[in-house]
């Protein structure tokens, strides 16, 4: 019979829930920009991450190079749709890294019991370096996340979502997937590689069918061996749950995951968490001592 949660389990279960390594405020562009209506966001997720019992998360910022990629004002949200310059270039506002970190030094003071990291999330690292390191000194920063959000197939980078307009579905599947290990061998600045799903994101699916992980099996396992065998973390991103990324991943070698759900909004942090726990202890991966701590595979 099924038992009800009292007050007491549900904050015993509440405080099982690892750290969210991968949530984003008002100090990323594609929420809109420190100047935008998105003010506040920072401290509205920190109140949600109390209330629902997370010990604690890293703020992952977006650490990307304006006017590096391409785009149709269409591919982005409407928010964001006036960054298309006159060229078709995102032109961004690069991260302010001065307010963003004193942003999280006042919500470690004002939410104290709290566990705040910084971080970043850098977009194609193995490009973008040198230009990163004229925007923000990464030995400041906790967590530094690693991301895949464009490739150049001609023309000029673009997201996949662009691509998957340009060129064959299967093509931009594969490039994608085939860039990962040149990402990995390219830069050392990032220790997890996120949501190595992301092109998934955005299939052709109306057009295309439903995607289906098994036609790009072996191009995803050769990714997951080459970011294992470069010894960094994978991301168990929680925005989709797929269990044959996890089950790969360990197959493949892979010792640590990073779980993040990739919030955007703050009722979005530690969604599917619980399941997200379930799927990796499961294949034997357990937490660290520490919330935030990276799981390991035993």
């Amino acid at each position: 019979m099924h038992r009800p949660a009292t007050r007491r389990t549900r904050r015993r279960y509440a405080m099982t829930l690892p750290a969210d390594s991968h949530v984003h405020s008002e100090w990323s562009w594609d929420t809109g920009g420190p100047r935008s209506h998105a003010v506040g966001r920072m401290r509205a997720t920190c109140a949600r991450a109390v209330r629902i019992g997370l010990p604690a998360l890293f703020f992952t910022e977006h650490l990307d190079i304006p006017r590096s990629w391409r785009a149709e004002p269409d591919d982005l949200m409407p928010h964001q749709r006036h960054l298309v310059d006159d060229a078709g270039l995102v032109d961004i506002e690069p991260l302010d890294t001065a307010g963003y970190l004193d942003a999280v030094d006042r919500m470690r003071h004002e939410f104290p019991g709290l566990r705040i990291g910084t971080g970043v999330e850098f977009g194609q690292p193995h490009l973008n370096d040198a230009q990163a390191a004229r925007i923000i000194d990464l030995d400041l920063v906790d967590r530094v996340l690693g991301s895949l959000h464009t490739l150049d197939l001609g023309g000029g980078h673009a997201e996949p979502s662009r691509l998957f307009q340009e060129h064959d579905p299967a093509v931009v599947m594969h490039r994608y997937l085939e860039e990962v290990p040149v990402m990995v061998r390219g830069s050392d600045t990032f220790e997890v590689f996120t949501h190595i799903d992301y092109a998934v994101r955005s299939w052709p699916a109306e057009a295309h069918g439903p995607f289906d992980p098994r036609a790009f099996e072996e191009p995803f396992r050769v990714a997951m061996r080459s970011i294992a065998a470069g010894g960094r973390a994978l991301e168990m991103n929680t925005r989709r749950l797929w269990p044959w990324i996890p089950q790969w991943w360990a197959e493949e070698g892979g010792r640590t995951v990073s779980i993040g759900s990739d919030a955007h909004t703050p009722d979005a942090p530690a969604a599917n968490f619980p399941e997200a726990a379930a799927m990796l202890e499961h294949l034997g991966f357990r937490p660290g001592r520490a919330p935030e701590d990276l799981w390991v595979r035993v």
